[in-house]
């Protein structure tokens, strides 16, 4: 993995005419318009000290003049140490190659930082804006890619409006402000459309450079893929880290430019999904993400890991024909279906307000559970856990064991003779109907599960009413549904209902 790159956060504001190699101020020079009691004097002075920012021949700093959208990207590209020795023209119509700003201009829209109007401009003289400027500082600088939806960015102001299906400004004054960054014109305004002035910006970023977190960011290529598709943070603590995945410019690979960004937020260990491409065929990864304090910052480390956690199993115990719940269950013990011992008690819990009871497997493979109840009765369950290249958690099917199943369709209605649809039911199931009835009965016979299908010959039709409307339900037959893990078999029968049309 590649370490952090850690940039300065600084913008030289300055006006059209000035040339930016010739007009930085001396480090003990001070600005006669810069008063040490303003709120960005600090920031002004500090870049200066730095050969960061200039001023005018006359003394001045002029904090109030804006600067142009020209000027923010050669200051950028400078900051960011971007090549700008053999760039791509960007196709900008008011964007020519002898403009002063060209350069810088194609080296951050080739690296996806800044992009025109729409209309095929990008207006290098144009005034920049607070919103622009807040998008520019946060793909210019790395910082972390928030969205107001998935991380509960709190929002203040009334005129910053961001959407969930569409990333905008708005996200990324949200992260700004949630940073400490940049505040508001106002308590509940952020003006996004107003012009930065050079005295605002230098206390911007300045407060960038000191407060942006300590994280990394992650390509493709870091782990041994050609592109990231989708990630899944399922952390084992909730506040380890954020993981956030930031799409990337389209190639003409056809391909994305997409990576990751892990935020650490304390000590400990986390755990990411990561599903992307190689050769063309798609990789699941899994990772243990491991946050250490070293040197008094958050440092993250990434393990590939092909494990799996221990999942919770639900297994359901509700009976109202017998007003049992899963506070009637006395003990669970657990074994391999060869027969090797897992546990005498499990440790469970009721789930599911009184229908459930739950416990983890710690291993893959498949079990009996067998539930005893204080009546005395037993239950066996059929316990399958696969190992899932998407989670850390195990694939869980769970089979209660019922070997027998019947229904009753009512003994009003002609349904005529009935047909099995499915061929080779019999390795299945067996199906009879007791004579002279609509009762149907099911057992389990053969190894093989799945569905069986049985037709009527007339179809039943139902009126149904809930108090406000009726409906009309027709039903075509029944379906016996086998389900086997090892030796654990379950045959339930159900109504095959007409399609709506």
């Amino acid at each position: 993995m590649k370490k952090r790159l850690t940039t300065i956060f600084t913008v030289l504001f300055i006006a059209c005419n000035l040339v930016l190699a010739s007009t930085f101020a001396a480090s003990t020079k001070q600005f006669s318009d810069v008063p040490s009691s303003k709120y960005y004097a600090e920031a002004v002075y500090e870049l200066a000290e730095r050969n960061i920012i200039g001023g005018y021949p006359d003394g001045t700093f002029k904090p109030g003049n804006t600067i142009t959208r020209g000027q923010a990207a050669a200051i950028i590209t400078k900051m960011i140490n971007l090549d700008t020795s053999n760039v791509k023209n960007p196709g900008f119509e008011d964007v020519t190659t002898s403009n002063g700003y060209y350069k810088s201009i194609a080296a951050m829209a080739e690296h996806g930082i800044i992009s025109g109007y729409g209309d095929g401009r990008y207006g290098p003289n144009d005034p920049i804006k607070r919103g622009q400027m807040a998008s520019i500082l946060v793909k210019a600088f790395d910082l972390p890619r928030y969205n107001i939806s998935g991380h509960d960015m709190v929002n203040p102001f009334k005129d910053v409006i961001p959407y969930y299906y569409l990333r905008s400004h708005a996200d990324n004054i949200l992260i700004l402000y949630k940073f400490g960054i940049v505040g508001g014109t106002s308590p509940d305004k952020f003006s996004p459309n107003a012009f930065i002035t050079r005295g605002q910006a230098a206390k911007m970023l300045k407060a960038t450079e000191d407060l942006k977190p300590p994280m990394v960011t992650i390509g493709p290529a870091e782990i041994d893929l050609e592109e990231i598709e989708w990630i899944e943070d399922e952390k084992i603590d909730s506040a380890v880290f954020h993981g956030i995945l930031v799409k990337g410019k389209v190639l003409t690979s056809g391909k994305t430019e997409d990576k990751i960004q892990i935020v650490p937020l304390k000590e400990g260990t986390g755990t990411l999904i990561v599903r992307g491409l190689k050769a063309n065929k798609t990789v699941n990864k899994k990772y243990y993400v491991h946050i250490k304090k070293e040197n008094g910052e958050l440092k993250p480390t990434l393990e590939e890991k092909d494990t799996s956690h221990a999942t919770p199993v639900e297994l359901s115990v509700f009976d109202e024909s017998r007003n049992r719940s899963s506070q009637d269950v006395e003990k669970i013990t657990l074994y391999t279906m060869d027969g090797k011992h897992v546990s005498s008690s499990l440790k469970f819990e009721d789930c599911q307000y009184g229908y459930s009871v739950c416990f983890d497997i710690k291993q893959q493979g498949q079990f009996i559970a067998t539930v005893y109840f204080k009546d005395g009765e037993e239950v066996r369950y059929g316990i399958e856990a696969k190992p899932n290249q998407t989670s850390f958690n195990y694939d869980i099917k769970v089979v209660k064991e019922q070997l027998s199943d019947l229904i009753d369709m009512g003994a009003k209605y002609n349904i005529g003779k009935h047909t099995t649809r499915t061929k080779n039911a019999e390795q299945m199931v067996t199906v009879t109907r007791d004579p002279g009835t609509n009762v149907f009965r099911a057992t389990a016979s053969g190894q093989k599960e799945g569905i069986v299908d049985i037709d009527f010959e007339h179809k039943i039709t139902e009126k149904s009413c809930d108090g406000t409307d009726c409906y009309i339900i027709v039903w075509l037959g029944i379906y016996v549904k086998v389900e086997r893990i090892g030796s654990i078999v379950n045959v339930s029968i159900y109504k095959s209902m007409e399609p709506e049309h």
